[in-house]
């Protein structure tokens, strides 16, 4: 599993895990979310062995974002949604993917929340139709700490950075309403 960490976490912050889930590259990533602040912890990427038969893969998938759920102390978690493709057994693999990467942090006992491609590209670029690389940029221009980021990490990073804005608008709803 090759990941980037920052170990500086402040008390009282809530922890995010972001996760673009894949059959062959998963990417995952922390940010701490204080206020309306975002602060950048970790990224990687999971790859199970390609040789590997297709249940051992996913119990890979499964046993990694789990060990980072329990590495970084998460307290929530966001998953990017399915995109159906032109090919319905892809389609069909990538989503027992997703399912082995969502069961990870809810068994650690976090709620997962789920997001489609447009919004979060909405979210961090402001279109919904933007590219893999204006979302690489605008994370490392929100994110600057989190340095040189690859394509699957950034995405995952994308997707913690719109469970933040989205959560704080849930909990500013929340607290008018009261």
């Amino acid at each position: 599993m090759e990941r980037m960490t920052n170990t500086l976490i402040p008390d009282g912050a809530t922890r995010i895990l972001g996760l673009d889930p894949g059959l062959r590259r998963t990417g995952w990533g922390v940010v701490v979310a204080e206020g309306s602040r975002l602060r950048w912890v970790a990224h990687g990427v999971i790859s199970p062995p390609e040789a590997a038969p297709f249940s051992e893969r996913l119990l890979h998938l499964l046993e990694g974002v789990g060990a980072v759920c329990a590495a970084h102390a998460c307290d929530e978690a966001a998953i990017e949604e399915v995109f159906v493709n032109m090919n319905p057994a892809s389609t069909l693999k990538l989503g027992h993917a997703r399912a082995a990467v969502m069961l990870a942090p809810a068994r650690c006992g976090l709620s997962v929340a789920e997001y489609s491609p447009n919004l979060i590209k909405k979210a961090v670029v402001g279109a919904g139709h933007a590219d893999k690389s204006q979302i690489a940029f605008m994370v490392k221009r929100l994110l600057p700490s989190a340095g040189e980021v690859k394509a699957d990490a950034a995405d995952a990073l994308a997707v913690a950075i719109t469970h933040a804005q989205l959560r704080k608008r849930a909990l500013l709803a929340m607290r008018g309403a009261a």
